[in-house]
């Protein structure tokens, strides 16, 4: 089982990063602000603008250490990738399924069936968890609404068929998402999903969820020699990891909506972290994304039961199980891709 390695998240702007000789120097204004051993890392995720040298960068391809580029307000860059390893007959496999279309449509309903009831999880445990501040009636019958779209995407035969599903499954979804902000409204309404740019605070700190999600998954690919840009559900572009993508789908109301609920629910942060630009989109501010960040942080420390394994893992480990899964399944190990399923 893959080690739960910390992940260094740089969020200061004016940060530039270096090697020195096994460390990890973060440098601003030219001198030291934070030393760590290489070794110890599982990823970087850059925010900054000055970069990295590099000697790190060859140092973390060398090591399998994941480095990844984002924009001070979350959207995607760039990876640095080293040689390619893993298993040649594994990828060849992964392709010669994502250019056949019955092969593909198998995996992508197990995806999209593994979102649309965890999305059914989020709503059912608002309702038991907060009866009576939310329209338990209202909720419910969203909630059925979506079951009822499970045994319709099972039947589909195509992708295109899929995700006209998928995004009645999302329209629903989201319809209720503002009933689930039970604190802060003022600050947090949410009237539908927005993104490039966000167009509120809620969608602001779902992107950014969304975008963490989306390289931390492609690291656990990654790892299980799978590549990360070939999908199933997602149509290959230039530069998109659509297998990434694919198999955060299931993952997203597990990791991101409910983590994003409960930071503001609890209050962990507040209205004045998030800046509108003249764009009309909105930032966030760097104490906000370093409370969002940490919060990340804590929540893959949580152990749950894995419904497929059967047995008790971190929340983090997920993402890299999902990806073993897949690779098992490709494999020929099993004969299908159970998607993770939340209780």
């Amino acid at each position: 089982m893959k080690k739960l390695a910390n992940v260094l998240y740089v969020t200061i702007p004016e940060a530039y990063l270096t090697l020195d000789g096994e460390n990890v120097v973060i440098k601003k204004e030219e001198k030291v602000s934070l030393r760590l051993p290489l070794h110890n890392l599982e990823n970087i995720v850059c925010f900054n603008y000055l970069g990295v040298s590099p000697a790190l960068m060859g140092a973390c391809a060398e090591r399998d250490v994941g480095l990844c580029f984002l924009t001070p307000n979350g959207r995607f860059l760039a990876r640095v990738s080293g040689k390619v390893r893993g298993n040649v007959l594994l990828r060849k496999k992964q392709y010669e399924i994502s250019e056949n279309q019955d092969a593909s449509a198998a995996i992508a309903a197990s995806f999209l069936l593994g979102k649309v009831s965890n999305c059914r999880t989020v709503i059912e445990r608002a309702i038991r968890d907060h009866a009576i501040l939310v329209d338990v009636p209202h909720l419910r019958q969203v909630s059925n609404a979506l079951k009822a779209l499970l045994p319709v995407i099972s039947c589909c035969t195509t992708t295109n068929e899929m995700m006209g599903f998928e995004g009645s499954a999302a329209k629903i979804y989201f319809s209720v998402f503002d009933e689930l902000i039970l604190q802060q409204k003022e600050d947090f309404t949410f009237q539908e999903r927005s993104r490039r740019p966000p167009l509120d605070n809620m969608n602001s700190l779902l992107s950014f969820l969304y975008t963490i999600l989306t390289n931390e998954t492609a690291s656990a690919l990654e790892a299980v020699g799978l590549d990360p840009y070939v999908g199933f559900l997602h149509q290959d572009r230039p530069g998109r990891p659509s297998l990434a993508l694919d198999l955060m789908e299931e993952l997203r109301p597990v990791f991101a909506d409910r983590l994003a609920l409960s930071l503001v629910n609890r209050k962990q942060i507040n209205g004045k972290g998030f800046a509108h630009k003249e764009s009309g989109g909105i930032l966030m501010d760097d104490d906000t994304r370093k409370a969002v960040l940490t919060a990340w942080q804590e929540r893959k420390k949580e152990e749950i039961l894995h419904p497929f394994l059967k047995e008790r893992i971190p929340f983090g480990l997920i993402p890299h199980v999902q990806a073993m899964i897949l690779a098992r399944y490709l494999r020929g190990d099993l004969d299908a891709y159970p998607p993770f399923f939340w209780n």
